[in-house]
C-alpha cells in the first residue's frame, strides 16, 4: 500500500498509509483525495494538506461551534464560511434554539464527495430546514452580505490559495459588520508551534478591531504540532467571561451529548501557553 505523504511544512511532516484509495479528483479550485486509514478511518486530504479525519474530527468540529453558541447563549443565527465536509454544520444543528443557518463553501464538488465519502461527517445536516447552503467564495460573499449573525465560523483551510484572504484584515472588518452586537467570530487558526505567524497576522488583524480579542485551543491529533489555535473575536467583551456554572447550565439544557467539550474544557481552552501570549502582545517579553 501507498502512503500519504502531507507536505504543509518544509523539512517536517506526517504520513498516512492508504489502505484504501476512495477518490481522488481535481475539482475546479484544489486537488481533493478521500482514502481509508486503519488508525485514523477515512481521510481527506485539499492540496497536499490533511483536513480531516472520522477518528478524531469531533474535537475540531465540537470546539469551533459549542465554545461560542454556548458563551452567547442566546444565538439564532450562524455563518458558517467553509466546512464542505459537513462536521461544523452537523454540530450547529444540534443546537435545537437556533432558527437560521447559512453555510458559504466554495467548492460544490467537496460538499458531494463527503456527502458520499464521509457521511458520518454532516450525518444529514445539510438536510435540516434551517440550513442554506451557499455555492460561493467567502471573501465575495461577506463582503457583500446585509445580512446580521451572532455567531460566525470560519472553518477555512490554511492561508494558502483561495484560502488566503480568508486570514485577511478585510475579512475580518466584513465579519465585524455582519456580526450583532454580542456577535462572534471564531477561525481556524493552525497549530501555534508551527505556524506561530499566522496566529501574529490574526491578533494584529482583529485586535484592533474587536472589543474582544484572544485565542482558545485544543489538542487534536491529526494537525502536526498537536495544539491548534482558535481565534476568538467578541463585540462585547463579556461574552468570554461566563462564569463556569453558567456554561454547565447552558450545556446541560442543551442535552447535545459531547465526546471532548464540557463546560470546564470551555472555560480552560482561552488559557494559553508563555510562547502564543507572547507572540500576540498579551505578555511582555523579558
Amino acid at each position: 500500500m501507498t502512503n500519504y505523504l502531507e507536505t504543509l511544512h518544509d523539512g517536517y511532516g506526517q504520513f498516512f498509509k492508504i489502505d484504501k484509495m476512495l477518490h481522488e479528483v481535481r475539482t475546479e479550485h484544489q486537488h481533493l483525495v478521500i482514502f481509508e486509514n486503519a488508525k485514523m478511518g477515512r481521510v481527506m486530504a485539499l492540496d497536499g494538506a490533511i483536513q480531516t479525519t472520522e477518528a478524531d474530527e469531533f474535537i475540531y468540529h465540537e470546539m469551533l461551534t459549542h465554545v461560542p453558541i454556548l458563551a452567547h447563549g442566546a444565538v439564532r443565527s450562524v455563518l458558517i464560511i467553509g466546512g464542505g465536509d459537513g462536521g461544523m454544520l452537523r454540530e450547529v444543528c444540534r443546537h435545537a434554539e437556533i432558527e437560521h443557518i447559512t453555510m458559504v463553501e466554495i467548492d460544490q464538488a467537496v460538499v458531494d464527495m463527503c456527502k458520499e465519502y464521509l457521511p458520518h461527517h454532516s450525518q444529514g445536516a445539510y438536510d435540516d430546514p434551517r440550513v442554506n447552503l451557499v455555492i460561493d467564495d467567502g471573501m465575495r460573499f461577506i463582503a457583500n452580505c446585509t445580512q446580521q449573525f451572532d455567531v460566525i465560523i470560519s472553518d477555512c483551510p490554511d492561508p494558502t490559495g483561495p484560502a488566503e484572504v480568508l486570514f485577511s484584515e478585510d475579512f475580518y472588518h466584513a465579519c465585524h459588520r455582519c456580526l450583532t452586537d454580542d456577535g462572534i467570530l471564531v477561525a481556524q487558526n493552525g497549530t501555534p508551534f508551527l505556524q506561530l505567524d499566522e496566529v501574529k497576522t490574526t491578533a494584529k488583524n482583529i485586535q484592533g478591531l474587536f472589543a474582544d480579542a484572544h485565542f482558545y485551543h485544543a489538542a487534536i491529533p491529526t494537525y502536526i504540532g498537536g495544539s491548534m489555535t482558535f481565534a476568538w473575536a467578541a463585540k462585547n467583551p463579556q461574552i468570554r467571561q461566563q462564569p463556569l456554572s453558567t456554561l454547565e447550565q447552558r450545556f446541560a439544557a442543551s442535552a447535545i451529548s459531547t465526546r471532548y467539550y464540557n463546560a470546564a474544557i470551555h472555560q480552560a481552552a482561552f488559557a494559553l501557553p508563555q510562547y502564543v501570549l507572547h507572540a500576540i502582545g498579551q505578555l511582555n517579553k523579558h
